[in-house]
């Protein structure tokens, strides 16, 4: 009896709950500001409960916790703005407390078309001042078009820059190791490639290469507890991944997919093929994902050290939880607008930007 008891217990704590879900699963969703024109990232400064937030159009909001606007730095780079170019991701050097060191990325003009760049400035928040602005790498990805400039940034722990460059339109060059096109960089912190990245002593190979055979990458989170840096990138008509990056491996687009041409027509046949990697995880059909982040935290307690995706397409906030460093299912929870960014802030509170004209930072708490 005592059996037929627990098993009622938990059979109605499931109705209740929903699928695998826990109380603190539920959410308090509170706007802290409406008003910033098309953001596209963030980055907190937890020492001073600060956030830096990238707007497309070339600027840099400074936000206190509470949402409000205490700065607004323009900058002064070749910014390419339209369609999905403009000035993308932001992040704090691994040392910023001491060298205050913010890099950003943007799609940056050139006289021959348009790529994906990397900048850095020292940005301090007490005072409000921002200053040895610097342009430090622009990739060898040129193209005519504004669309799949990839850019997403993140450190690892050995302060390695890696940037993520979407195939630009131009899907057969991601297989090609003589461009930058489809492809993730490791550089230094002076965006200069890493020693040892894995083509480096190749002469016919680019030497900031990371990895390849990628379309356009727009999630980037390095866990520094297991030494995973993850990545997530665009399909084109489904077949968005998830994926664990390793040195020197090849992704497969656009040989393998899980997605197909917009018209419905196949890209390929195959969604594996030996020598290519895998997705760890992927959407049929598409949720169109935009930022990543992983949770450590204290409000949500059984999240630690699992991935949360944003999704444009959507409207989501996905959680992934890991087992062994392997995601094992998916939890959604429904938004009302398309999110671009996901952070954990220094308070354990998730934090959105959504993709509006007039966009949103949200902070998310569970509903008590």
């Amino acid at each position: 009896m005592w059996v037929s008891l627990r098993v009622i217990t938990l059979l109605l704590t499931f109705l209740l709950l929903g699928n695998g879900l826990y109380a603190d699963d539920r959410l308090h969703i509170i706007t802290l500001n409406d008003q910033l024109e098309y953001p596209w990232a963030m980055a907190w400064v937890n020492q001073t409960r600060h956030v830096l937030v990238t707007l497309k159009r070339g600027q840099i909001a400074l936000l206190d916790q509470q949402g409000k606007k205490k700065a607004q730095f323009n900058l002064d780079l070749p910014i390419a703005y339209g369609g999905q170019g403009g000035l993308l991701d932001i992040v704090l050097h691994p040392n910023y407390p001491k060298n205050h060191w913010v890099y950003f990325s943007y799609s940056q003009a050139l006289s021959s078309g348009y790529t994906t760049a990397v900048a850095r400035a020292k940005i301090t928040v007490n005072p409000p001042q921002l200053t040895q602005l610097e342009t430090i790498y622009s990739a060898q990805a040129v193209s005519d078009n504004t669309h799949h400039f990839g850019s997403r940034l993140a450190f690892d722990a050995k302060h390695l820059l890696y940037v993520t460059v979407g195939d630009r339109g131009e899907r057969s060059r991601a297989q090609h190791l003589t461009n930058d096109f489809g492809k993730v960089l490791r550089l230094t912190d002076e965006g200069k490639p890493a020693a040892d990245n894995p083509f480096s002593n190749s002469s016919d190979k680019r030497s900031e290469i990371f990895s390849y055979g990628h379309r356009n990458p727009q999630g980037l989170v390095y866990d520094i507890k297991t030494n995973t840096m993850w990545l997530h990138e665009h399909g084109p008509l489904g077949g968005d991944e998830v994926n664990r990056l390793k040195a020197g491996k090849n992704y497969g687009w656009p040989m393998v997919t899980y997605g197909r041409e917009y018209s419905g027509l196949l890209i390929s046949k195959f969604t594996s093929l030996p020598g290519m990697i895998s997705p760890e995880w992927y959407w049929v059909p598409s949720i169109a994902p935009s930022g990543m982040t992983i949770y450590y935290g204290e409000l949500f307690k059984h999240w630690q050290g699992q991935l949360l995706v944003g999704a444009l397409k959507a409207k989501l906030l996905v959680r992934l939880p890991l087992l062994n460093n392997r995601i094992q299912r998916e939890q959604r929870f429904a938004m009302t607008a398309r999110i671009r960014d996901v952070e954990v802030g220094g308070d354990g509170a998730i934090y959105l930007i959504t993709d509006e004209s007039k966009g949103k930072l949200l902070k998310i708490i569970p509903r008590q």
